[in-house]
């Protein structure tokens, strides 16, 4: 009777361990998916995540970054919210939270937001430090405030060089608060890295003509 009664537990434990195997390996990774830009598939398990476990920071922050992705930038900001009550300095939804502000046109809170961020975060590789300085000289350049965005842009490039956008960005700064030498420096190094970047182009033909 015992030998029984152990063979019949073993099988509900074998049953219970498989069933659960099976879950965990069709269970989709949010994070994988917003890296695979399946914004719309990371949005939809981070929210099966957070209903489950409503204090899983976390899944907000893959949520908040699959919803920019979306271009779904109030709900973005909304979720950006909702995870901040639970950690208030948590770097990464006060970056994205910028983000969704940024695309929602609120210049003001959004560089708040990016400034506070690079207060607290860590500079090391894999942040977004750059990614805020871009988009704070962004929200310089539609305040017309192009000496600003200068110093922001030129911080943006030094974390990542590689960036023939930001390059051509900061070379329009350039170009607009007058300083055309300069700003044909920024043109060159984005046509270095993509010579067929059009803005850059025109950018680089603009300024030669008041340099020479």
């Amino acid at each position: 009777m015992k030998m029984k009664r152990s063979i019949i537990l073993t099988f509900i434990a074998l049953l219970v361990f498989s069933t659960f195997s099976a879950f965990a390996q069709n269970k989709k990774d949010a994070l994988i998916l917003y890296y695979n830009k399946n914004y719309k598939e990371a949005i939809s398990v981070c929210e099966g995540e957070i209903k489950q476990d409503p204090n899983r920071v976390d899944s907000y922050v893959v949520l908040c970054w699959s919803l920019i992705g979306n271009r779904e930038y109030a709900r973005a900001e909304q979720r950006a919210y909702d995870g901040l009550k639970l950690s208030r300095y948590d770097i990464r939804l006060i970056e994205v939270l910028g983000e969704a502000k940024f695309y929602l046109g609120k210049n003001e809170e959004a560089l708040k937001q990016f400034q506070e961020y690079i207060s607290i975060a860590p500079d090391r590789t894999g942040s977004r430090v750059g990614l805020a300085y871009y988009f704070m000289g962004e929200i310089y350049i539609r305040l017309t405030k192009f000496q600003h965005a200068d110093i922001a842009l030129s911080a943006a490039v030094r974390k990542d060089p590689l960036s023939d956008a930001w390059w051509t960005r900061l070379g329009y700064a350039r170009e607009m608060a007058g300083n055309y030498a300069e700003s044909l420096i920024a043109y060159e190094e984005a046509l270095k890295l993509n010579p067929q970047k059009t803005d850059a182009i025109r950018g680089k033909e603009r300024v030669a003509e008041h340099i020479r």
